[in-house]
């Protein structure tokens, strides 16, 4: 499978390469930071009643020192429908001061061995154990 050269497609070519089947439906995560907590809480409070099909969840992240929505969708990770998908979140983070932060497969996926990506890079200061 070829992919774009950008950070999503480098992130699926990651996936392909780990031997994670991308023709399949993935729990995909994607990330909504916000810097007000009353900001994050509209935004959750509007994205449950919406019609979005897909699991929300709000925490503080405490590295980035910001408030986080995780939108969690299972869908087949397609390239164009990722980019679009994080397109539309971002364009209704952007309605409560905030933006999206990327997306990753969190959780450990059905038929995968080992992979965990959680899109970011590992450093002395991200808290994982590597």
């Amino acid at each position: 499978m070829q992919f774009p050269d950008d950070d999503n497609g480098k992130m699926l070519a990651a996936m392909a390469e780990a031997g994670i089947d991308l023709t399949q439906p993935l729990d995909v995560d994607y990330f909504l930071v916000f810097d007000d907590q009353r900001d994050a809480e509209s935004a959750l409070e509007e994205l449950a009643n919406s019609d979005l099909e897909g699991e929300v969840e709000l925490n503080l992240n405490d590295e980035l020192g910001k408030w986080e929505i995780i939108v969690c969708i299972n869908m087949v990770p397609d390239y164009d429908d990722l980019v679009e998908q994080e397109t539309v979140l971002n364009d209704f983070a952007a309605e409560f001061g905030g933006m999206t932060d990327g997306w990753g497969v969190m959780q450990h996926q059905e038929g995968d061995d080992e992979f965990m990506d959680d899109d970011h890079e590992h450093d002395e200061h991200c808290g994982c154990d590597h």
